[in-house]
């Protein structure tokens, strides 16, 4: 299996349990305060990471090349927006309907590839991608 394979299906893990864990903590606050701890808390445990796997001397490198950190700070933005709508749609909705309708995110990030990227999809991938939209829209709907 490949690694690029097992750590997506890590990530997809990982996301479950943010969604659970989500729903279970934001009983009684607000979700936006409570996005903005979440945040700070994987601040402080990403640091941690980069601190015990020795790649603090890459910082430099990331701060002078002004186009890639434009990049990864328009990628920072657009998570933290992400993250403050799915809290707020968690707040009030159930897990089982805001987590699929989340995951069209995979639908928005292929057609993006595909218009700013040039990247191809085959028939099979393009028949995956509507399957997705068309479940998640499913699961919301119905």
């Amino acid at each position: 299996m490949s690694s690029w394979l097992i750590y997506a299906l890590l990530s997809a893990l990982s996301a479950a349990f943010v969604s659970i864990f989500a729903k279970m903590g934001l009983a009684g606050l607000d979700s936006s305060a409570a996005t903005a701890v979440r945040g700070v808390i994987m601040a402080i445990f990403l640091i941690a990471v980069m601190l015990v796997q020795g790649h603090a001397a890459q910082l430099p490198e990331i701060f002078a090349d002004r186009k890639a950190l434009a990049f990864v700070a328009l990628s920072g933005i657009a998570g933290a927006t992400s993250w403050l709508f799915y809290f707020m749609a968690l707040k009030t909705g159930d897990v089982s309907r805001v987590a699929p309708v989340d995951k069209l995110s995979v639908v928005f990030a292929v057609l993006l590839a595909m218009l700013i990227f040039h990247e191809e999809v085959s028939l099979a991938h393009g028949i995956g991608i509507f399957l997705i939209a068309l479940g998640s829209l499913m699961l919301a709907i119905f």
